[in-house]
């Protein structure tokens, strides 16, 4: 008899640890499944884990809050808000379609960041996200800024410009070509990153680094030396340690979402 009674209450128990670890279990499956979700959060959002880690949103998706154009304290008619994009409409004109446009910014400086944003070209286009860029009346920001070149590269010319396809995307534009050449063609998402450090930059594409260099450096004096931007500003070697983040307006279609910056 005793046996029996032991038996029946080592399964009752054996039962009822099975069925806790089940629980267990169902709730570590839906605590892993509400975080795969919130770690696939859309376009313009943040995770709770970049929200931890001290990122912010440098565009709502839904207002130009924070945005204005270059020497400028309006945002200018050629850009809008579409559809959960910065949207530059394209004028058809190039560079001389900025009359009515124009290259914008974000209204505050920068120093030690990591960027993050997203980017789509319409065929055959040209654009560029500027970084630790000057506002100087008169010029373009290109005069102070390096770039992160934005570009269809099998059909916009500058693509077959420059050396060794230091002007496709991804690249520091005119000066470093981006190794892998991973962009995906016109009409489609990218997703670029800048990491910028005590003078060490880093092209992210695609989830790929795709350069990196040292400024204030002297094989960085000698990189922009050989360039045309010594004709445009002889001082642009001197990178400034804090500046503005841009997006040119080059005449052609590019739109912008998910623009995120966790500062260093």
């Amino acid at each position: 008899m005793k046996r029996i009674l032991t038996y029946l209450f080592m399964s009752v128990l054996v039962f009822g640890l099975s069925c806790t670890g089940g629980q267990k279990k169902s709730d570590t499956e839906a605590e892993e499944k509400s975080a795969a979700v919130e770690e696939t959060a859309g376009p313009n959002e943040l995770t709770q884990a970049e929200k931890q880690e001290g990122w912010v949103l440098l565009f709502d998706g839904n207002t130009s809050n924070g945005w204005r154009g270059v020497n400028k304290q309006n945002f200018p008619a050629g850009w809008e808000v579409a559809d959960g994009t910065l949207h530059c409409k394209g004028s058809g004109r190039g560079e001389a379609g900025a009359e009515e446009g124009g290259d914008i910014l974000y209204d505050k400086e920068f120093s030690n960041f990591h960027l993050k944003i997203d980017w789509k070209i319409s065929e055959g286009g040209n654009s560029g996200i500027f970084y630790l860029g000057k506002e100087i009346e008169g010029w373009p920001i290109y005069r102070t800024a390096p770039e992160f070149q934005v570009l269809d590269n099998a059909k916009h010319p500058d693509a077959l410009l420059g050396k060794d396809g230091n002007r496709q995307a991804a690249s520091l534009y005119d000066l470093i070509p981006a190794k892998p050449q991973n962009t995906k063609p016109a009409g489609e998402w990218n997703s670029a990153e800048i990491l910028v450090y005590d003078g060490t930059v880093v092209h992210k594409q695609n989830g790929e680094t795709v350069l990196e260099y040292h400024l204030w450096t002297d094989d960085w004096k000698a990189l922009v030396a050989g360039s045309k931007f010594p004709g445009l500003n002889p001082d642009w070697a001197d990178v400034p340690k804090s500046g503005h983040i841009a997006l040119q307006d080059h005449g052609d279609d590019v739109w912008y979402r998910s623009i995120k910056i966790r500062e260093l």
